[in-house]
């Protein structure tokens, strides 16, 4: 009983009062493709759609977006660009756009250019929407201009849930926004702790733990109703909520049967089955990419390590090895590569990717104590929740620990952040 209520200290601490705010590239690759991103031409909009892009594209840590004021011309053609003033300030690629308007509806199009080949990227594209889509315009922007030049998905129209919460008075907030930390809003109020928020695998609903019949109970909310519906009430433990990868079933913690236990649950016939039995707590669920077995945290070893039981047979196998503490892993989409919280003896609580196939594990966070990593649904970044001077933030960092990036707040502490898979 005492591991029990440990646990659950460990899991309610450290909220407070929280907003995200502007982005902070802590660091970035050494050499960064630079890009020059010239205002588009048009009406004046609600948003700054350039400035979105530059922000976006400087949040991937692989590019330098530069500073418009540092532009020698601004061509609004292909006709009109002298890519010796573009080289001069030592840009790579350059994108030019223009925004018109017609009936409440906005086109926004553009064009990239190859500043070191001196030769169009791509034929002139566009986007629309009406005025409060202009940032997801911009979003798609981003997401091009990023795929094109790196070969890799961008993540910039994705969004994030996370939980804030106040002090006086004493609430807690299910928050949802854009990936930058914009347009945040409400998904679910309560005077009781929210934890443990996750993405259903297509998009449209989150799981989460809620306090508010005064013990843990797993909800499942939709996105687009705001209807909930509760899938668990037990007594003790119901937490730690994950979709299996074809969202028919959330597997999850309880303590029912007197020891924390891994148990999954049908969502359309709501039969739970029984995944481990073992005196140890076992907790912190996720599912391998195929379905077919599920890693989570244990302390059947004496200290938090992570394993992993492949569900057709029962086998459970350790799967962590380096560091006296490794636990909420977490599969990368490519299903190479397990990110976890690790820490080592004498050492600090950082975030660590551990290569499935070889075991090598590598360190990609250099804070105190970092916690909840969740990853990018392409795979190139995860964020997780740390604390910088004192204060709860947000951080994101790249899985080869080349880009590091914070999301700082303006009020407070934020915690468990879960990223959105592609919509």
């Amino acid at each position: 009983m005492k591991r029990i209520v440990l646990f659950c200290m460990v899991l309610l601490s450290g909220y407070a009062n929280a907003q995200l705010t502007n982005i902070t590239i802590s660091k970035g690759i050494d050499n960064p493709t630079r890009i020059a991103v010239d205002d588009f031409s048009g009406p004046k909009l609600a948003e700054d759609i350039p400035a979105i892009i530059r922000n976006d594209l400087n949040f991937s840590g692989q590019f330098e977006s530069i500073d418009p004021n540092q532009l020698i011309t601004h061509p609004r053609s292909e006709s009109e660009i002298s890519y010796r003033d573009f080289k001069a300030i030592k840009a790579e690629y350059l994108l030019i756009g223009s925004v018109t308007e017609q009936g409440g509806r906005y086109t926004a199009s553009y064009e990239l250019f190859d500043v070191v080949q001196q030769k169009r990227v791509f034929i002139k594209m566009s986007v629309d929407g009406a005025e409060s889509q202009l940032r997801d315009m911009a979003h798609r922007i981003s997401d091009k201009v990023y795929e094109t030049i790196t070969g890799i998905r961008g993540i910039f129209s994705t969004k994030i849930i996370y939980v804030e919460a106040f002090s006086k008075p004493n609430k807690s907030r299910l928050m949802l926004s854009d990936v930058d930390g914009a347009r945040s809003r409400v998904l679910f109020e309560s005077k009781q702790p929210i934890m443990s928020p996750v993405w259903s695998p297509d998009g449209t609903r989150v799981a989460y733990v809620s306090f508010e019949t005064d013990r843990p109970a797993i909800y499942v909310q939709t996105l687009s109703t705001g209807r909930k519906e509760q899938i668990t009430n037990f007594k003790g433990l119901n937490g730690a909520p994950a979709w299996s990868p074809d969202g028919q079933k959330l597997a999850m913690v309880l303590s029912k049967d007197d020891n924390p236990e891994i148990y999954t649950v049908d969502l359309a016939t709501r039969a739970f089955t029984r995944i481990t039995n073992q005196f140890a707590i076992d907790t912190e669920p996720s599912w391998t990419i195929d379905g077919t077995g599920i890693f989570f945290t244990s302390d059947r070893g004496v200290k938090p390590q992570i394993y992993k039981v492949t569900l057709a047979t029962g086998v459970t196998e350790r799967v962590t090895f380096d560091g006296d503490y490794n636990a909420r892993g977490r599969v990368s989409p490519d299903g190479k590569s397990l990110v976890m919280v690790n820490k080592r003896p004498g050492g600090s609580y950082q975030i660590a990717a551990q290569d499935l196939k070889t075991g090598n594990l590598r360190i990609l966070t250099e804070t105190n104590y970092d916690e909840s990593p969740t990853i990018a649904p392409n795979g190139a970044m995860l964020m997780y929740a740390t604390s910088v001077g004192g204060k709860g933030i947000l951080g994101a960092v790249s899985l080869d620990a080349r880009t590091k990036v914070r999301l700082p707040s303006k009020l407070g502490d934020v915690r468990e952040p879960a990223w959105s898979p592609f919509f």
